[in-house]
């Protein structure tokens, strides 16, 4: 009785920018031994996340253009930079009228888990479940959900866009909600597993000795098919950290499978390209980025009368 009271009001609830919406109830957290624990927050980083969910951003009524967009913070699957790579890029989306959440996704890390590498993946897929259902209530075409990723979360948000099975069926109303991604968007992204992995990633998601058929099941180079959905693709020839390979990798698997997308790499930028105050011509991804989501008709370029 109250699982269902929960899910009624779960439905109905109409967030408010920067509130948390839970994921799920407290006991039915799939992939989860059920360990009491709490959040760790340090340094704008969270190291560990007991409740999965996300802060929601809205636009105005009048600025509302349909579209939202699910913001996978990165942090090397050890940690969540969820204000650089989180509530900062949420507020950007909303200044072109997209309905922005920012994903406090649990990290494989965690002790709770059965199996690490599929929580990450069912917290994704969960939120997009949820905005799909609440989509009518907050103005949002159930076409229009994305999902955005910078570093280890790139990772995350191709793995969505990638992923051949619905992951987070767990006996409740959202199980025949869809869980696909309509577009998505990647900012200095892991990609690769293999060759050009970013170590850290690599091992915080996989663990110490991976098999290989795990590895090329989390390479989502692989895992594109002409289903997958458009893409958008930013990163810098000088990225020391997460070799620009990976971008390279996912843009010739998309290319191959005939899905429309973009790549740009731009000269400078580093790792992890942020929002504002990038060199040179790297300044320019976020414009870039727009124009593209008007050209794939995810955006309107001009608002209703």
């Amino acid at each position: 009785m109250k699982k269902i009271l929960f899910l009624l009001l779960f439905t109905t609830y109409f967030a408010k920018a920067q509130e948390f919406l839970p994921l799920y109830t407290a006991n039915n957290i799939p992939n989860s031994k059920g360990t009491k624990r709490k959040d760790s927050i340090a340094n704008e980083r969270v190291y560990r996340v007991a409740t999965p969910g996300m802060y929601c951003f809205f636009p105005g009524t009048q600025e509302n253009k349909g579209a939202a967009i699910v913001i996978c913070p990165g942090g090397g699957y050890e940690r969540l930079a969820y204000i650089i790579s989180g509530t900062q890029l949420a507020k950007w989306f909303n200044t072109m009228g997209i309905s922005a959440f920012v994903l406090n996704y649990r990290l494989p890390n965690d002790p709770d888990l059965v199996e690490r590498e599929k929580a990450p993946l069912q917290d994704a897929q969960r939120a997009i479940k949820v905005i799909r259902n609440n989509a009518n209530k907050w103005g949002i075409k159930p076409d229009k959900i994305g999902i955005q990723g910078s570093s280890a979360g790139g990772h995350l948000a191709s793995l969505v866009g990638t992923a051949p099975a619905d992951m987070v069926k767990i006996n409740d109303q959202l199980d025949t909600v869809s869980a696909l991604a309509n577009f998505m968007i990647l900012v200095s992204p892991v990609i690769d597993m293999g060759d050009y992995a970013h170590k850290g990633s690599k091992k915080n998601l996989l663990g110490e000795n991976p098999k290989p058929e795990t590895i090329k099941q989390y390479s989502t180079q692989f895992q594109v098919k002409k289903n997958t959905p458009i893409c958008f693709i930013a990163d810098a020839f000088d990225d020391k950290t997460v070799d620009p390979h990976n971008s390279l990798l996912f843009y010739q698997a998309l290319l191959e499978n005939k899905v429309t997308s973009t790549l740009h790499v731009f000269p400078q930028g580093g790792h992890a390209i942020a929002l504002r105050n990038n060199p040179g011509s790297t300044e320019m991804w976020t414009k870039l980025c727009e124009e593209w989501m008007v050209e794939m008709s995810i955006i309107p370029s001009t608002l209703k009368k």
